[in-house]
């Protein structure tokens, strides 16, 4: 009997195969028996300024124009310089906080890499 790897996203013990595929029980993730090996090297996403330059965690950006703030009267100004930077999945793909605003997620089209 051969020994089935654990699930990439759980790490459940439970799992099954069905024809081609792989299922994790408690999860329901499910993958391709064959790529267990190209799972381990996922691609890295590629965050790039509005510029072209690309982004990393810890850089410091500076916002390109005025971006009105969602349910708030407030404005980020341009100019306003963001430290330290932590890049996140999703549409806005740059986690920072901002001098007098608060932690505020922002779109890397927006800023340029200082």
């Amino acid at each position: 009997m051969t020994t089935l790897p654990p699930c990439p996203q759980c790490q459940s013990e439970y799992v099954y195969a069905d024809a081609a595929l792989l299922i994790c029980p408690e999860c329901a993730h499910e993958w391709a028996a064959d790529a267990q090996a190209e799972s381990a090297a996922e691609p890295v996403k590629v965050v790039k300024d509005a510029v072209g330059n690309v982004l990393q965690d810890g850089d410091t950006v500076t916002v390109i124009k005025d971006l009105k703030i969602k349910g708030s009267s407030q404005v980020v100004k341009m100019g306003t310089k963001a430290r330290n930077i932590r890049l996140v999945d999703g549409d806005h793909d740059i986690d920072c906080k901002l001098d007098g605003i608060g932690n505020m997620q922002l779109k890397s089209e927006f800023v340029k890499k200082v």
